[in-house]
């Protein structure tokens, strides 16, 4: 007897060998999402626990009226200090081999960074005297640069970040190198760098980059350019997803060479609010002339040249 229409048409039924399958697929896929949870949770936790291992607040003058409110997206001021001697542990004090003031306006999507010559002639605030800018760190650490910046500059200083100069090894290391191109030729601690070539720098050799400055005819000027670079460098390659397999070296580094008064939860902030300024930056040099007074060696800034940095500085934090 033939079959009828309705017979022939009716659908198969799934053979369950392929149930089963999907079944198995969908059983790897949620143990993936399930691994990748736990492995962005370990990183999330691990930065955590560094940032409360490096954060350290410091006694300075207030010289705002009122705190900024990084959530409601305030423009503020960082002190980047990088100092020349051993691990935050340190028995010598040192000098601040860097200084470099940062701001940040999410308005205006813009970073400002002005470097600071280490030779400039300032009053030392705290100390009752005038010498060079980086003696502020010898005479009273942390909280007298911040000071002492904030009085040169007429600007408030929101936060601070220390690294140890020596210790920068130890990071371009844990972030498996940098590239950079040198501005000119030179050598330096059996390292040789020529003018516009890209080179691809060690930790070691990424020091000795950073701190040549005799030679460099701009003088310290020249060699702030160059730390600039290697920060920069850094800062992106930290950035990228290339290093995420060895970020516990990093956050290694940091820990051993950093120092901040951020919180976490500040730098979460800023990473969610302020990340259209951070990719957006404005470089400055205060400009100093040298000269001898007694016999010492400083840089002499003009009053039309302060007046400059600290009105765009001030225009930039959106204060009088």
């Amino acid at each position: 007897m033939a079959q009828s229409r309705s017979e022939i048409r009716s659908p198969k039924k799934k053979p369950k060998k392929k149930r089963k399958g999907l079944k198995i697929f969908l059983i790897i896929v949620l143990i993936l999402f399930i691994a990748l949870g736990l492995f962005v949770w370990k990183i999330y936790s691990d930065v955590a626990g560094t940032t409360e291992k490096i954060h350290k607040d410091v006694e300075t003058e207030k010289v705002r009226e009122s705190s900024i409110d990084i959530s409601k997206k305030d423009p503020f001021s960082i002190l980047l200090l990088g100092v020349d001697t051993g691990d935050l542990g340190r028995t010598e004090q040192g000098r601040s081999d860097t200084m470099m003031v940062m701001t940040v306006n999410p308005n205006s999507n813009k970073t400002t960074i002005v470097s600071i010559p280490r030779d400039t002639r300032t009053e030392i605030i705290g100390h009752g005297t005038t010498d060079k800018i980086n003696h502020a760190y010898a005479f009273g650490g942390t909280a007298m640069s911040v000071n002492t910046v904030q009085n040169m500059l007429n600007i408030p200083i929101d936060y601070y970040v220390e690294v140890n100069m020596q210790g920068l090894q130890d990071v371009v290391n844990a972030v498996g190198g940098v590239q950079v191109t040198s501005p000119l030729t030179f050598s330096k601690d059996g390292y040789n760098f020529k003018k516009g070539v890209s080179v691809s720098l060690d930790g070691k050799a990424a020091l000795a980059y950073s701190r040549m400055r005799y030679e460099d005819p701009k003088g310290d000027n020249g060699r702030q350019e160059r730390q600039r670079q290697i920060i920069q460098a850094t800062v992106e390659k930290v950035a990228s997803l290339s290093t995420i397999s060895n970020y516990q070296d990093i956050l290694g580094s940091l820990e051993n060479n950093m120092q901040t008064n951020l919180e976490f939860e500040d730098m979460v902030k800023i990473f969610n609010k302020y990340r259209s300024a951070a990719g957006n930056i404005q470089q400055e040099q205060l400009e100093a002339s040298g000269t001898t007074i007694d016999g010492i060696y400083y840089g002499v800034v003009s009053d039309e040249e302060m007046n400059r940095v600290t009105g765009l500085l001030k225009e930039q934090l959106e204060i009088n």
